[in-house]
């Protein structure tokens, strides 16, 4: 016997619900919903006939905009604190990315540098050293 399809539940980002649902799941008023549209703080998804339609994220954003208006913080304010959280996430996914490119880089040299310990010819390499916390640089001049 099969087992009837059914749809997929949809993602976070997925806008599915209507203005209505929104505001009911976000504890807001549709008219709320509205103006944090004009003030920029949400972008909706629209339907080919224009209707706004919310995502499970949009919800969450929502009630993060209330919590933090209901604390006595202005839109101003929220708009900051959103966008701070917003260069926050970015920063820290990029910082993954680039340690993420300094491991691949170090196991390649790694791996190089085997390869040349196991050949004839001599190692050209840099030492491979974890950082420490203590370092020291001297600079200096040649004379003239």
């Amino acid at each position: 016997m099969s087992r009837p399809s059914f749809p997929m539940e949809p993602g976070p980002e997925q806008p599915v619900y209507v203005i209505s649902v929104a505001a009911e799941l976000s504890g807001l008023h549709p008219q709320t919903l509205r103006g944090y549209e004009r003030l920029g703080l949400i972008t909706p998804g629209r339907t080919v006939g224009g209707g706004r339609r919310y995502s499970h994220r949009d919800i969450e954003l929502l009630r993060t905009i209330a919590e933090l208006t209901a604390a006595g913080i202005g839109i101003e304010g929220v708009r900051r604190l959103l966008d701070l959280e917003n260069q926050l996430t970015a920063l820290r996914a990029r910082n993954e990315e680039l340690v993420a490119e300094l491991e691949a880089a170090r196991e390649a040299l790694r791996r190089a540098a085997r390869a040349g310990a196991d050949s004839a010819t001599p190692n050209r390499l840099p030492v491979l050293r974890r950082p420490s916390p203590v370092q020291s640089m001297v600079v200096w001049r040649r004379p003239r």
